[in-house]
């Protein structure tokens, strides 16, 4: 477990590191499109690079969703928990450092007045449950027992570069607590005020994937 628990670890800063450093380093430069890359990029590097060590989660909505259908016990997901919001926040740190511009801008996610597209909590809540359901059904998916094994990394990482390239304007695009986590403690203020946002509504999305896989609705026959 200590190597699942390093892995998750690791996995989860890297993908802070590399997609919200995209943004906050070289957003003018990338644009959306080179900020959503750069969040599907870094899944694809580190599926191949700890997927065969933790299965490369890097994502508490991710673990939560395999535990409800009925991949992982409740105490490795807790375990992986843990790991994930570690690395969140000393992925967030690095940014920091590197950035030298404080904490106000780390990426974090957002909705409201003064917040990219200005879309309302409603629209922010929808998109991420909706957002978090697809994401989990397409790794549920692919990492099935008769899933796309060697691809499954190529997949998943086309899919989170597609959610964001369409939702960066609404939320900044989170799908995953310890993304949204690691930036928003750091800058605190109105990112840690509405952060409980990015815990809830992929929570709930993370869910209604997995069930779909629990009740063997998207089982494959075998």
């Amino acid at each position: 477990m200590i190597k699942k628990f390093s892995a998750e670890l690791i996995g989860t800063l890297v993908l802070v590191l590399f997609g919200c450093g995209a943004a906050v380093l070289a957003g003018p430069e990338v644009g959306q499109l080179g900020i959503a890359l750069a969040f599907g990029f870094a899944i694809v590097a580190m599926a191949y690079g700890i997927g065969p060590i933790s299965g490369c989660h890097v994502n508490p909505a991710v673990s939560l969703a395999a535990f409800v259908a009925g991949r992982m016990s409740a105490k490795d997901m807790v375990v992986y928990w843990i790991a994930q919001f570690i690395g969140a926040v000393i992925g967030a740190g690095i940014l920091a450092m590197i950035a030298k511009t404080g904490m106000a801008s780390l990426g974090q996610n957002g909705w409201g007045p003064g917040y990219l597209g200005e879309y309302s909590l409603q629209a922010a809540a929808l998109f991420e449950v909706v957002m978090t359901a697809i994401f989990v059904i397409v790794i549920l998916g692919v990492t099935g027992a008769r899933g796309h094994g060697a691809f499954a990394g190529v997949a998943i990482g086309i899919t989170l570069a597609v959610i964001h390239i369409v939702g960066i304007q609404v939320t900044g695009v989170s799908v995953n607590p310890a993304r949204s986590f690691g930036p928003a403690v750091l800058a605190g203020g109105q990112a840690l005020s509405q952060v409980w946002l990015f815990f809830v509504a992929p929570a709930v999305g993370a869910v209604i994937g997995a069930l779909l896989f629990r009740l063997k609705t998207l089982e494959p026959d075998a």
